[in-house]
């Protein structure tokens, strides 16, 4: 019963995660008045300081001086930690500004094929083995992306940077060993010079605060938002075991797509065979996730 009551609590916090994200997507639609560059440095510059309490209150310390640590021992580390910066801050770029700019169908869609394209990587990458239900899951997404080629000759690009930019991301953490929260931390920390520079260059914010302090309460919102969800998220992790963590990956794409439908924007009739044959891939690797946590129901 203990096992059970941790599992509900660790699906309650990733669920409210999603939902928080989903929220961020949306909320962007009140901040227009700012291109996407501030926005996102407002992002970097409020959450950083959120997220290094939270890894402090929660004894996360150690894996930050860990990353310390590596870069002084290791004359390469430098250059992985650079491309990893620069590959998470694309996509944390691209969520702000893809709601304002028409792009926020594509960006979902982007999510939902990240799944996939992380089962083909592990196939490759590392010589994972494939089950019955992957290869289903992949043969429905190539049906997807072959009628997407065909209705329009491409993917919209942020499409793309979202499903091929996460899973080289991951890779990378996995490659050098650094899938942890120290690792996001110093993500954010070299991107802070970046964010204060397009917040001070752009400035519409801080040129506002001596007229109205309502934008400034709005942007502050966006930085708790943020905080709240990467915090959630990371306190769900504990509590559930790979293969629900995982399951629970696919609702905040869902979120995503409701969130683009509200903001007005339409999925066309050629599109709609790219978007059943995706959700059909998703569905195969939920059905599989399923089967897995029956073995294996509860967090030991």
């Amino acid at each position: 019963m203990l096992n059970q009551t941790k599992t509900s609590f660790g699906v309650t916090l990733n669920v409210l995660a999603s939902a928080l994200f989903a929220l961020l997507f949306a909320y962007t639609s009140l901040l227009s008045s700012l291109n996407g560059e501030e926005v996102y440095g407002w992002r970097i510059a409020l959450t950083f300081p959120l997220l290094t309490l939270f890894i402090v209150a929660n004894g996360y310390w150690s894996h930050v001086m860990a990353m310390f640590s590596r870069l002084k021992a290791e004359p390469y580390f430098w250059a992985t930690r650079l491309i990893s910066s620069v590959l998470v801050n694309i996509q944390l770029w691209l969520f702000l500004w893809a709601p304002s700019n028409g792009y926020a169908l594509a960006v979902s869609l982007g999510y939902f094929i990240v799944p996939i394209v992380m089962v083909v990587v592990g196939r490759f990458a590392f010589q994972d083995n494939m089950s019955r239900l992957q290869k289903l899951a992949c043969l429905f997404a190539a049906i997807g992306v072959t009628n997407q080629l065909l209705a329009s000759q491409s993917f919209a690009w942020p499409t793309l940077v979202v499903c091929l930019g996460y899973p080289i991301y991951f890779w990378l953490r996995y490659k050098t060993n650094t899938n942890n929260l120290g690792c996001v931390w110093l993500d954010m920390l070299l991107s802070l010079p970046f964010s204060v520079y397009f917040i001070v260059s752009d400035g519409y914010v801080l040129q506002s605060i001596t007229s109205s302090f309502s934008l400034l309460w709005l942007v502050l919102g966006l930085g708790l938002i943020s905080a709240l969800a990467l915090a959630f998220q990371s306190l769900s992790a504990p509590f559930l075991n790979i293969s629900l963590f995982g399951l629970l990956s696919y609702v905040e794409p869902v979120l995503l797509l409701v969130v683009s439908v509200v903001l007005g924007e339409v999925i066309h009739a050629d599109e709609w065979p790219t978007y059943i044959a995706i959700w059909l891939a998703v569905m195969v690797l939920v059905l599989e996730g399923v089967l897995s946590i029956r073995k294996r129901p509860y967090l030991t």
